[in-house]
């Protein structure tokens, strides 16, 4: 029994908001993903079969009025709604929060748009890249003269993260006070909520971050590069140690002058230290430095490849990939798992991803009580 078990959730998500169904599937809660008749695009792709494994699927068109009133029917049995929708799209159908929680009042509904529901922005167009920029990661990433996007839909994942905790809480609320609640969830907001010391500073010192490539902002950390790949050094921590090591391999050059033990004089020539390091690191492989200075007790770490991830003996032992099946083709392949084990109410990720409208018979039928000619009649409409 997941943490969620017992719970139904419809889930009308595009790629803003898949991941934070999909969690609450992996919770143990029964998501049905509801997708509008004959609309296939990019579903037979890896990342849809992973953003949308262990969920139901029914075939619904809310632009018909049979289609909108199926939808108030199964609202009524729901815990929980998540949509992606632009902002009103719903309202101007009279499927708006207030019009659903008239139907069910315990139910929790969460709209994730690049915006949110209100100010300038509402209604501009964006995708994951945009919001990257104006949520300020790409101002902070990168070298000092090229911004950089972060890898994947990072925006996106962060406001379904924010998106999954936003609804458990307002779960255990409805404990409290027997109603669920609407939540506004802005990818943009997501994005500059993440910004780590940034905006911190900026308030609290007027510090404006700087982008420094592949330097830690505070210049604690770097990424040198190895014979066969990179490695990310603690550049000033236990620093006479590591000139010691340096030494003893007659390539610490004049790092072992006595002014370098000067904290400020480090920083004031931090480039000419990661000249010498980054020769030094180039004559090791990265295995052989992370192994050393592990045993030395440095914070050191491989710059993993892809491969060397999948083959991470770490994530191997505590049997972190999953299986995702996708039935109409056969596949299945391996998966990111559960990042964190509950002995309780153990976190399930993975498993088979749904046929378009695989379960309408059941819920549609067996649930809402349709006769078949009923069903019939609504596929001949195109409403399912």
């Amino acid at each position: 029994m997941g943490a969620l078990s017992g719970y139904r959730v419809l889930d009308l998500t595009d790629e803003k908001g898949m991941l934070g169904a999909r969690l609450l599937a992996d919770m143990g809660a029964e998501v049905i993903r509801v997708e509008k008749p004959g609309v296939l695009s990019g579903r037979d792709t890896p990342g849809f079969h992973y953003l949308n494994a262990g969920k139901r699927s029914i075939s619904l068109d809310l632009e018909k009025e049979t289609g909108r009133e199926l939808f108030r029917r199964l609202v009524g049995t729901a815990d929980v709604l998540v949509e992606t929708e632009p902002p009103g799209y719903l309202a101007s159908l009279g499927l708006g929060y207030p019009e659903l929680g008239q139907i069910n009042p315990g139910l929790v509904m969460a709209a994730i748009t690049d915006f949110g529901q209100s100010g300038p922005y509402r209604d501009y167009k964006s995708c994951d890249l945009v919001a990257a920029a104006l949520g300020g990661w790409m101002y902070v990433s990168g070298e000092p003269q090229a911004p950089l996007k972060p890898s994947g839909n990072q925006a996106y994942y962060s406001a379904s993260l924010f998106a999954a905790n936003s609804i458990l809480l307002a779960l255990w609320h409805r404990h409290a006070i027997g109603r669920g609640q609407y939540i506004d969830i802005s990818v943009m907001e997501c994005v500059a909520a993440t910004l780590d010391h940034v905006l911190v500073r900026y308030f609290s010192e007027g510090a404006v971050a700087k982008r420094q490539g592949s330097r830690h902002w505070n210049n604690a950390f770097r990424l040198f590069t190895c014979r066969d790949g990179y490695i990310l050094l603690s550049l000033f921590r236990q620093w006479e140690t590591l000139v010691e090591w340096l030494e003893s391999e007659g390539m610490a050059e004049d790092l072992t002058d006595e002014k370098w033990r000067d904290s400020e004089t480090r920083l004031k020539g931090l480039d000419h230290i990661v000249d010498v390091l980054e020769r030094w690191t180039m004559s090791h492989t990265a295995a052989e430095l992370v192994e050393k200075g592990q045993m030395m007790r440095f914070p050191w770490a491989e710059a993993a490849s892809i491969a060397g991830l999948v083959q991470n003996p770490q994530l191997a032992e505590r049997g972190y990939f999953a299986a995702v099946e996708y039935p109409e083709t056969g596949k299945r392949y391996q998966a990111p798992g559960a990042p964190l084990k509950m002995n309780r109410s153990p976190w399930q990720a993975g498993g088979m991803v749904p046929k378009p409208g695989e379960h309408n018979l059941d819920i549609y039928h067996r649930e809402l009580g349709l006769s078949e000619p009923e069903i019939e009649a609504l596929v001949k409409e195109g409403a399912i």
